[in-house]
């Protein structure tokens, strides 16, 4: 199985690394970082990231696998990001969205119709590209997979491979990488988490809010409007 994962500026890391801890452990499954050229790519909070295929060289992929974060709100704009989602896309027999990858996705003509998760903060997004938000941790439809923010990525992924190859193999998995979360707090969602630590949350994140409802409208505008998500 070759797996592309999309690797863009300001991406969340965990939300590629996560999966790919899972995905790159899966017997037979050979994984490509893809990017625009060779360049190194830095994450959102400065790790770097190494392309190891570019849009020209890069293969095609039974798994396509797009990342979050805030570079997500570029891409979406970025007709050369887009279209290569898409293409890639049409060829592959799974999908994968984690965090707001899913609005990439989107951008894409990719889930008109489609049940879709993603970030909480940015869930409300996904009408404008025809979507069904779904604000479950691990949305299947067919055989496109989207999640919720960040962590949920590993999630998936483990999920993902007891579909493609067995429940045994993702248990092995989730075994080999202790994958046991007890977190230290209860939270980790809007519904769990405190009123007041919501509300700082959501203050904090303010302007990437505007930012990412800016892209959002030009990417639906670049699909021609409000009846690309219609049709």
């Amino acid at each position: 199985m070759q797996v592309n994962f999309l690797l863009f500026p300001a991406l969340t890391q965990l939300d590629l690394t996560g999966p790919f801890e899972v995905l790159a452990r899966a017997p037979g499954f050979k994984i490509d970082f893809v990017s625009p050229s060779m360049d190194p790519v830095h994450s959102d909070r400065g790790l770097t990231l190494l392309p190891t295929a570019t849009f020209a060289t890069s293969l095609p992929c039974d798994i396509l696998v797009v990342p979050g974060g805030p570079g997500t709100d570029d891409a979406l704009v970025d007709p050369a990001w887009v279209e290569f989602t898409a293409r890639q896309a049409a060829g592959a027999q799974f999908v994968m969205g984690v965090c707001t990858g899913s609005l990439l996705l989107g951008a894409a003509g990719l889930l008109r119709g489609k049940r879709a998760a993603c970030h909480w903060q940015a869930l409300e997004f996904l009408p404008a590209f025809g979507a069904i938000p779904d604000e479950s941790r691990i949305c299947i439809d067919g055989n496109l997979f989207t999640s919720g923010g960040v962590t949920s990525g590993i999630d998936m992924a483990l999920k993902a491979v007891s579909l493609i190859l067995d429940e045994d193999a993702a248990r092995q998995i989730q075994l080999q990488i202790e994958y046991d979360p007890e977190p230290p707090f209860e939270g980790g969602t809007p519904r769990t988490s405190p009123e007041h630590i919501v509300e700082r949350c959501l203050k904090a994140t303010r302007e990437r809010f505007a930012l990412r409802s800016q892209a959002v409208t030009q990417a639906v505008s670049a699909m021609g409007g409000a009846a690309a998500g219609r049709s």
